[in-house]
């Protein structure tokens, strides 16, 4: 007889033991154990915007800087075969390389940053930074490259300008250095990314804040490089040092790249640190732009500087100098000798007067009027107040052009292997010892010894150590193979290599690298 109670009964029990088991089950499983809740973090702000306002104002202001400027400043990469050197006196250095100079053995690989003053690709950056390149190329930050020419160079400035062909190409805006002052927040903007031996290019675009910490300053970095350059022939005197200083941060590879305002302006161009080790230790110094702007438009304009020329030898003025000589306060440039037949003998100038002033300006240092001078043109009339027998007089000048112009003197691509301008310096036949370490099965291929760093090669992921065993699907068994493969290749064609690689616990698999050959 069928007892509904009953069967309820059944199923209660049946469902309580299913239940029970699958519980069970779980728990061998661990899916029954408790969840641990998630701490409790702390999201909302401990300080208020009204109590830091300042700050974040500031904060926001460079990052609008950083978005306005960046996109205009630009990687240069330059290869040389050989490289004047600058000797660090004093701990003074420029940014001349991103590595050892005995780093490769062939090419010799070089650059640092710059940044695009017109739409259709003049590029500003530091002399030292493609002196003597055979190839330079240009990388935007949008992830174009271009190759670059040599427009024109100036050592005595350590100013050039390059061009690249584009159009609608991003600018950055140039200030005046005239209105530095000292203490106000500037950002230096660059590329250090290869500044150190093997690094990886990932400190591209960098932006660093600081203040200015000097103006004026001067290192006799220029002259001391004039000295030992044998192909400047004229007075190593002609070189200009009124150097702005800041705190920014700047390193090997920032030479070049702009110094800018929190207008966003250009005021200033990379060039040196004082430094013990090589690396930025808190001086950082740049070309005023008013200085930097004059010789560009210079050296595009006629292909060199023409600089203009009082004809004078001057010294600082010093406390003793300001008190013998009855001047109201030390300051100025105290004239030591006067050129035979320059414009300043034709005016009236002396031997031992005191020019305090250019044009209605204040001269400060001889520096000062270094700088004042060459920021005017060859025919341009000057009035210029000095001191004499203890009061100021007037004298006009007309100023001549200077006599250590040259033409520039453009780089010319030489004929490179292919290897070379693919920044493969050196390979070697395989041996067996090395083939077997990478599972190879033969000792058919080349090792690839050294390679130029930054180069096409090691871009693409090449490195010391890798094996090449094809090119261009041709098999490579040795350096013959090697030579022969390359030899019909031109710039602009796409390499494409087979490569082995040491992989640290993985495994060493071939791989395909498809390389441009650079023009």
């Amino acid at each position: 007889m069928y007892d509904p109670l009953r069967a309820k009964a059944k199923v209660a029990l049946s469902v309580a033991a299913c239940l029970l088991f699958g519980l069970g089950i779980a728990s061998q499983f661990g899916f029954t154990e408790s969840a641990v809740p998630p701490p409790a973090v702390q999201t909302g702000p401990r300080v208020s915007d009204a109590a830091v306002q300042p700050a974040l104002d500031l904060s926001e202001a460079f990052v609008n800087i950083a978005d306005a400027v960046t996109p205009a400043v630009v990687i240069i990469e330059a290869t040389r075969q050989r490289q004047r050197l600058i000797p660090g006196g004093g701990g003074f250095e420029f940014f001349f390389r991103r590595q050892p100079l005995d780093t490769v053995s062939h090419i010799v690989p070089a650059g640092g940053s710059g940044f695009i003053i017109t739409a259709d690709g003049y590029v500003m950056t530091n002399n030292h930074v493609v002196e003597g390149a055979e190839r330079i190329s240009v990388a935007l930050k949008d992830g174009r490259r271009f190759n670059a020419e040599v427009v024109g160079t100036d050592p005595t400035t350590d100013i050039a300008v390059i061009k690249i062909d584009g159009e609608g190409l991003p600018t950055a805006s140039l200030g005046s250095s005239a209105e530095v002052r000292v203490g106000e927040w500037v950002l230096a903007v660059g590329n250090p990314g290869f500044a150190q031996r093997g690094q990886s290019p990932a400190l591209d675009y960098t932006v660093t804040a600081g203040i200015v910490s000097a103006v004026g300053r001067s290192l006799a970095l220029l002259n001391r490089s004039l000295q030992l350059d044998p192909g400047f022939t004229a007075n190593p005197a002609f070189a200009i040092e009124d150097f702005i200083q800041t705190d920014a941060v700047i390193n090997s590879g920032n030479s070049g790249g702009p110094l800018v305002n929190l207008r966003g302006q250009v005021i200033g161009v990379n060039a040196a640190i004082v430094s013990r080790t090589g690396v930025y230790q808190g001086y950082g110094f740049a070309v005023p732009i008013d200085l930097a702007h004059r010789v560009m438009e210079d050296l595009v304009a006629h292909g060199r500087v023409r600089r203009a020329y009082l004809g004078i030898s001057i010294e600082p003025v010093l406390e003793a100098d300001a008190e013998y000589l009855g001047l109201p306060e030390v300051a100025g440039a105290l004239v030591q000798s006067v050129t035979p037949g320059a414009p300043a003998e034709r005016a009236g100038l002396e031997d031992y007067d005191v020019v305090t002033a250019l044009d209605g300006e204040k001269v400060l240092t001889g520096n000062d009027l270094q700088h004042k001078i060459a920021l005017k043109a060859p025919g341009d009339e000057v009035h210029i107040t000095v001191y004499r027998d203890g009061r100021p007089r007037e004298i006009a000048a007309r100023l001549a052009e200077a006599p250590f112009n040259e033409d520039v003197v453009v780089a010319q691509r030489s004929s490179r292997r292919a290897a070379d301008r693919l920044g493969i310096v050196e390979v070697r036949d395989l041996d067996t010892g090395e083939a077997r370490e990478l599972g190879l099965e033969s000792t058919a291929g080349v090792v690839l010894l050294e390679l130029q760093q930054g180069g096409p090669a090691a871009r693409r992921g090449l490195r010391g150590g890798c094996v090449v065993t094809e090119v261009d699907r041709r098999p490579v068994e040795d350096r013959g193979d090697w030579r022969d493969a390359l030899d019909d290749v031109k710039a602009g064609d796409v390499v494409s290599v087979i490569a082995t690689c040491p992989v640290r616990g993985g495994r060493n698999d071939p791989r395909m690298i498809n390389i441009r050959v650079p023009e």
